[in-house]
């Protein structure tokens, strides 16, 4: 069971550019996260974090007087961040005084994301590849990947260490794109045409199906549609559109060779979870084999990868529990596995 402690609620937010969520969590409740407590809004509706803050507390009627903000940027000594296509200007200071609480922490949005393995339950968690999910606590010492695409590629790490947990922040979704078949030869050519250097960013996030799309097409002599990520999707899970479904075949199996990449970086051999608004989407076709072929494929560390376990992050707002983990943890509380 987890250790029980005493702490007051705290709101949590999960901050990106289009969107923000709000949730609140009870620390030293049996169930932390209220997921009855979480709503979503549009920063476009809002002049600033604090008007979003407010609303929530009229809708839900709730209060808090500690507040977890995991944004999705780089934080600035702890106090201010900065957030890609979002015009508000987000200071812990500033937010603490006008809205008369206690504290308010910023945290990077995939330190919330990895901090959430470990409030997830197995329901949340999907196999990819046929491994048994990880118990977490198994040894005294464990190092695991995080790693979601979506808007951009998000890349984290999580360290078990004697019962204790802290997480690893960094840029990984920003490091070079490793082409390892013909096709992928091909694919950074025509991208590094484009761009310069490639990262796996450019191909592995909802952009990165874009450029796929555009790219494929190129390869097969057909115009590309102005068509957006959830189109192409749509089409290959659909089998309407053959070079759609050959865009999300190329993209599993990307991202299956970004992710074992990042296990051999990172000494994660422990797991991988995946996470990101693109991951439902497109786990069927992750499901098929491409994902963990590429995964698996380092040459001499086959034997080590193919025993390492990836899965699918299936919960809908990992952002808000894993701030709800970091409460915790804040408060002082000791977050213990769930898989007994």
């Amino acid at each position: 069971m987890r250790q029980t402690i005493s702490a007051p609620p705290t709101l949590l937010a999960d901050l990106g550019g289009t969107n923000v969520r709000f949730a609140l969590s009870e620390p030293s409740a049996a169930t932390p996260f209220r997921t009855d407590s979480v709503r979503r809004y549009q920063v476009s509706d809002f002049a600033s974090l604090t008007a979003a803050i407010r609303q929530y507390f009229s809708d839900t009627g709730l209060q808090a007087q500690h507040a977890l903000i995991a944004a999705a940027g780089r934080i600035s000594d702890g106090e201010t961040v900065q957030i890609t296509n979002n015009p508000w200007a987000i200071s812990a200071r500033n937010l603490q005084t006008e809205l008369s609480m206690q504290s308010v922490r910023l945290v990077n949005d995939f330190a919330a994301q990895s901090m959430a393995v470990m409030l997830l339950q197995p329901k949340d968690l999907v196999p990819v590849g046929g491994l048994p999910l990880p118990r977490l606590g198994a040894q005294a010492e464990q190092t695991f990947v995080i790693v979601g695409p979506g808007t951009g590629l998000g890349v984290g790490g999580l360290l078990l260490r004697q019962g204790k947990s802290s997480v690893l922040q960094t840029e990984g979704g920003h490091a070079g794109f490793a082409a390892h078949t013909p096709e992928d030869i091909e694919i950074l050519h025509r991208l590094n045409q484009r761009y310069g250097r490639v990262s796996n960013e450019r191909l592995i996030s909802g952009n990165g199906l874009v450029n796929l799309y555009g790219v494929i097409c190129e390869i097969a002599g057909q115009a590309p549609e102005p068509l957006k990520p959830e189109d192409i999707s749509q089409r290959a899970n659909a089998g309407s559109d053959p070079l759609c479904v050959r865009v999300v075949e190329t993209f599993a199996g990307i991202f299956g060779s970004v992710a074992g990449d990042l296990v051999l970086t990172t000494g994660a051999w422990d797991g991988v979870y995946l996470t990101g608004g693109l991951v439902p989407i497109l786990l069927p076709w992750m499901e098929r084999g491409h994902f963990r072929e590429r995964f698996e494929a380092k040459g001499r560390f086959r034997e080590t990868m193919e025993q390492v376990p990836t899965q699918a992050i299936m919960n809908p707002e990992p952002g808000l529990v894993g701030a709800a983990a970091l409460a915790i943890q804040e408060a002082g509380g000791s977050l213990l596995p769930l898989q007994d």
